[in-house]
């Protein structure tokens, strides 16, 4: 770990005083047209659908290109997209949506129901990460005309918990260019995507760039102002600091940069280092059991390794004022969810994991070694690096001896969630808005194989299955908070997944964009009023 414990609580403190202060440019009267934006892409997906795949690292291309029916406006709540306005029926079996009119696909075909129907059940029911389990209940999509799309499900879907997940879960795809077209993963749209949003493919170059243009027949008047987007792949944390402040790239997204180099441009007036527009994409630290291990399925053994890990001492002094201890897989920023009682929490001991251990049958052999597991480390972020070699370094004080395996974002989710070749995987669960949107499908089991951020840890638990169904399907406030809370308490009991720390994504960007972190989920978000000055 190569950053001392004064050094992690300045850069953090810095970032935080720039935060607290007020933004110096995020909207101005006067837009002007033209100018290409460059984009940090740090990790690669090998997925450019938002349709097929739900990750900031899809939406951050995918949504400037691909629109849904609903986003979030800048007070947080639902405005229409591809759909006008929407109804449920009083049952909450029936929720009709009525979709804008004169929108055309990159193409030039036009936009229907059609579309709509075929994404919602070929995709999102079948393919989707998150969808499989929030549209679980859906059972048909009737398209009276092109205009209506009527969704229906066999259990009630509460309106606000459906308008909640669209914005991350609503993305559309035509229709014309899936349907007949062989295996939807496979199909080579995924990675030259047609969408009706305010910019149009152009070109990917793997591992280069990826380029997109300015939608002249963009159905919103006089968007986007931008001629050109173009999200230029850069790994090395670094190199991608350096290529900002040599004015080569314009927005580094989702903590890309490395805290130190976060702090040091908070005080360059070129940028602003803001927590602004990550709102509503709250993330917790994680580490995920895959039980095809015994040791592993063993739950002594996910105990022995919560308690040999000292959170606070890690969040002082490697994360610092952005992080916090996390309580449970529902963080504390959800008003509407965070339940009073959380269950079980794993403070640091380090003779009770041993106990635990030897309790489990697994006692030091040779050397003090228990046992060997392999840690892949999602690449999303720094935080995540570090995390993984402080597990390293903390559970080898306990008897297991760990290998950390580091791949490119493609790598990592092929091995976790396709392959199952891991132990132990460590990176982030973002939280958007309700539990049952992306939260309860990493517990949820009969996930469809190799879908991202699902469970795919070969855990089943039918008491927890029950919970989350019953709470995806509760129109009562009230109810649904109660299961919820029953849920984390569950999850904490079984621990299938720990979460463990709390933080919020930094957003490093130039000050002359324009516009710019003015909806809780920007990055993820459309950018057709984005513009950049002279």
């Amino acid at each position: 770990m190569d950053m001392t414990r004064r050094a992690a609580l300045l850069t953090s403190a810095a970032i935080a005083a720039n935060v607290l202060n007020p933004m110096r440019s995020f909207a101005q009267a006067t837009p002007r047209k033209g100018g290409v934006f460059t984009v940090h892409y740090g990790a690669e997906q090998r997925q450019l659908n938002p349709s097929l795949q739900a990750s900031t690292g899809v939406y951050i291309i995918g949504g400037k290109i691909q629109e849904q029916l609903v986003d979030l406006d800048a007070t947080g709540q639902p405005v229409g997209v591809l759909a006008e306005s929407w109804e449920a029926a009083p049952d909450g079996k029936t929720i009709t949506f009525k979709l804008r009119k004169g929108v055309n696909w990159h193409d030039g075909k036009p936009f229907t129901s059609a579309d709509v129907q075929f994404t919602a059940m070929e995709m999102w029911k079948k393919i989707l990460n998150y969808g499989t389990t929030l549209q679980l209940f859906l059972t048909a999509v009737d398209t009276p005309d092109p205009l209506t799309a009527v969704f229906r499900y066999e259990r009630p879907m509460p309106l606000a918990l459906l308008l909640r997940a669209l914005p991350d879960l609503g993305y559309i795809s035509p229709r014309h260019l899936y349907e007949g077209k062989g295996d939807i993963r496979q199909n080579p749209v995924n990675l030259a995507p047609i969408g009706t949003g305010p910019f149009k493919f152009v070109t990917y170059e793997r591992g280069q760039h990826v380029i997109a243009d300015r939608n002249a027949d963009y159905w919103r008047q006089n968007a986007p102002y931008l001629d050109r987007i173009v999200w230029r792949v850069v790994t090395d944390r670094a190199a991608a600091a350096a290529q900002m402040e040599a004015g080569q790239i314009h927005y580094s997204p989702f903590s890309g940069l490395t805290i130190s180099d976060s702090a040091r441009l908070a005080k360059d007036p070129r940028f602003i280092v803001s927590t602004k527009g990550n709102e509503g994409n709250a993330r917790t630290n994680t580490v995920e059991f895959n039980f095809r291990r015994k040791e592993l399925a063993d739950i002594r053994v996910r105990q022995a390794i919560a308690h040999a890990l000292d959170i606070p001492f890690f969040i002082e002094n490697f994360l610092g004022d952005f992080a916090k201890r996390g309580t449970g897989p529902v963080p504390s920023v959800s008003t509407d969810f965070y339940p009073a009682d959380n269950g079980p929490q794993y403070p640091f001991d380090k003779k009770l994991a041993a106990k635990l251990l030897d309790e489990a049958g697994f006692k030091a052999g040779t050397g003090g070694t228990r046992f060997s597991l392999r840690l892949l480390p999602a690449p999303w972020g720094e935080d995540i690096s570090l995390f993984a070699t402080f597990i390293q370094q903390s559970l080898s004080e306990i008897g297991i001896k760990v290998e950390v395996v580091r791949t490119d974002g493609g790598g990592f989710l092929k091995q976790v969630y396709d392959d199952h070749a891991f132990d132990l995987a460590t990176g982030w669960h973002q939280y958007r808005n309700d539990p049952a949107v992306s939260t309860t499908v990493w517990y949820r089991s009969g996930q469809p194989k190799g879908a991202p951020w699902t469970n795919q840890w070969d855990w089943t638990d039918p008491v927890i299955d029950k919970i989350i169904d019953d709470a995806a399907t509760e129109v009562d406030v009230a109810k649904r908070k109660a299961l919820y809370g029953d849920f984390v308490r569950r999850a904490n009991t079984e621990l299938p997944i720990w979460t463990p720390i709390e933080q919020i994504f930094l957003t490093v960007i130039n000050a002359k964009a324009r516009n710019h972190s003015n909806t809780p989920r920007w990055g993820s978000s459309s950018w057709h009023d984005l513009w950049l000055a002279e």
